[in-house]
């Protein structure tokens, strides 16, 4: 993109994307954010960073990134990583493909350090679903060889975040005249779901429970919630019986 935006229209915002362990705000975890800070059309900063989850890392998010545990295991943790990129993001607007299920997961992390992340957002696959309604798939692969761009690490959030900001501007080029009302940004709306941290009781009898039949977790115990820690003591005691 040669380090700009190239349309007059687009004046400043932050363009991001996110890597998790997967689809559950709650549950899963953030492993890297990429993002780039655009302001009156010129890319004047970036953002790329991983964060450790403290749990070993799905096989199928492995293969979809290609992010290992050993790419993470030295990363910072979610609390200092999260207040970095509050502070890049400022009160700029954002942007992404899909933007709300990012959204949902700083969001989220944000609460969980007691922060605040309310938006205003520009989601690009919207915007897809609503100007090109004929194209079969409007994900960001698609848009993206729909319009030539070249993504060359797709699935890593950088490089992700770029292609979708390359992307606004090829349909601003080609709509935006056309249907200017699309582009307005929106508030960004996601409900963090209040929950309570496992307790030290379930804790302890949770390791006893892991070390007693000798399975692995792949969850950080610490990150377990009252109601998660729950169903996991009863699915092992279901599945394999209590302590004797």
């Amino acid at each position: 993109m040669d380090d700009r935006v190239q349309n007059e229209r687009i004046t400043s915002f932050v363009c991001f994307d996110v890597e998790t362990t997967g689809l559950s705000p709650e549950k899963d975890r953030i492993i890297e954010i990429g993002a780039l800070k655009v302001k009156e059309g010129k890319i004047i900063d970036k953002f790329t960073e991983f964060i450790n989850p403290k749990m070993k890392l799905p096989g199928h998010i492995v293969k979809l990134t290609g992010i290992t545990d050993e790419m993470i295991q030295y990363a910072e943790m979610e609390e200092t990583v999260i207040e970095r990129f509050l502070e890049f993001a400022g009160d700029y607007i954002i942007m992404g493909h899909n933007v709300g299920f990012d959204y949902s997961f700083l969001k989220t992390a944000a609460a969980r350090q007691h922060k605040n992340f309310d938006k205003m957002g520009i989601d690009t696959l919207l915007l897809c679903r609503k100007l090109l309604p004929d194209t079969e798939s409007k994900s960001l692969g698609s848009m993206c060889r729909h319009y030539q761009i070249i993504n060359e690490n797709a699935h890593r959030a950088y490089d992700d975040a770029k292609a979708t900001a390359l992307l606004y501007v090829k349909l601003c080029n080609e709509f935006y005249l056309k249907k200017p009302e699309i582009f307005i940004p929106k508030p960004m709306r996601f409900k963090v779901k209040k929950s309570r941290s496992i307790t030290n009781k379930q804790k302890n009898y949770l390791i006893d429970l892991l070390k007693y039949h000798k399975i692995e977790s792949e969850q950080s115990i610490d990150l377990l919630t009252q109601s998660e820690a729950s169903r996991m003591i009863d699915k092992i005691i279901l599945d394999k019986g209590r302590i004797i």
